[in-house]
């Protein structure tokens, strides 16, 4: 954890429908000083898709050689890799080079379609590499808070985050 992290603990109860998946996550994740709370919320998020025993968050913004999620076999090897936002092709290619799947987890929609647009060429050639855009049906960061009590349900690729009287819906498109 960077030295001057902010601490945020969630506790996680995880519905998927999907993958027969049904687990609470009690979480703790930091905040980087550079890191605003829409991208925090972005990282929770993507634990949240792709949740397992082995999924865990790394130094993240701290390292730009690692991605912001990883899941590694019990001899290491990197089985998944998450990135948020828009990476460069080296960062692009080391991931897919070290992990048998990469998933790119677009979420600024200017930002993110002009972003695709000028890579969709470069990530054609990476075969392991998925590229899923996030659209929220609200503003994600109103349930960001230092201590969360999250319940997430997924059906049908659709994931309902809800905290307290809010509930924020979470669709996933696959651009690649």
């Amino acid at each position: 954890m960077a030295p001057k992290a902010t601490i945020y603990k969630a506790n996680v109860n995880i519905a998927n429908m999907d993958t027969h998946y049904y687990v609470e996550h009690p979480l703790v994740l930091a905040q980087h000083p550079s890191e605003n709370d829409l991208r925090l919320m972005v990282r929770l998020t993507a634990f949240i898709l792709n949740a397992n025993e082995t999924l865990e968050f790394t130094k993240g913004i701290d390292q730009d050689d690692e991605p912001d999620l990883w899941q590694k076999s019990m001899s290491g090897d990197i089985e998944l890799s998450i990135i948020l936002g828009q990476p460069d092709e080296k960062r692009i290619k080391k991931a897919s080079g070290t992990s048998n799947e990469v998933i790119i987890y677009c979420y600024q929609d200017g930002m993110a379609a002009s972003w695709f647009k000028q890579n969709e060429k470069v990530l054609k050639r990476f075969k392991n590499v998925r590229v899923i855009f996030l659209s929220f049906s609200s503003d994600i960061e109103v349930i960001c808070s230092r201590s969360m009590e999250l319940q997430c349900n997924t059906d049908d690729r659709e994931l309902t985050i809800i905290s307290g009287d809010n509930s924020i819906i979470v669709d996933t498109l696959e651009w690649k």
